[in-house]
């Protein structure tokens, strides 16, 4: 048996912020990971903890989203009608940061799932060998899943301000 407590302190805040990139949603998030380390305590043994944890992470992610996609957009409808209601003008850097923020969002969203969970996990720290157990790839396939990736994400994003423009 593992030691639960370790691997919690290990792994928390590393899931997290993958799951809430992935998500959008730290509440969720939170959710997510929870049951991911309630699923790990059924586990008498893991080989690679944080390719382990990253992999169970993801499925549920898949498995939610599967599930629950209407309720995010409601959710999301209702948090931004309270900032709706809530806002006061603010400076228009803090609107031009907001609008950076919501072009990169759409600009992750708009990647295939693979690509995206790709970069998240890369950018939470995961090696490749790390990321190809967690998406089920071979380990030289991951350096060209990034690099397509990557490109992926810059196009998309000017594509979208671009439209703006």
């Amino acid at each position: 048996m593992h030691d639960v407590e370790r691997l919690f302190r290990t792994y928390h805040d590393p899931l997290v912020r993958y799951l809430t990139r992935r998500l959008g949603d730290r509440d969720w998030a939170e959710e997510v990971a929870q049951e991911t380390f309630v699923r790990a305590l059924r586990q008498n043994e893991l080989q690679n903890e944080r390719a382990w944890l990253f992999a169970v992470a993801t499925n549920l992610v898949r498995d939610e989203a599967r599930k629950d996609v209407r309720r995010r957009r409601h959710l999301e409808l209702l948090r931004e009608e309270a900032k709706a209601d809530s806002i006061v003008e603010p400076p228009e850097t803090e609107i031009e940061r907001a609008e950076e923020r919501a072009f990169a969002r759409r600009a992750i969203d708009a990647l295939n799932e693979r690509d995206r969970e790709a970069l998240l996990m890369r950018e939470e720290g995961l090696d490749y060998n790390e990321i190809a157990a967690a998406l089920e790839l071979s380990v030289a396939s991951v350096g060209t899943t990034l690099s397509r990736a990557r490109r992926r994400l810059v196009e998309a994003y000017e594509q979208l301000k671009d439209k703006r423009a």
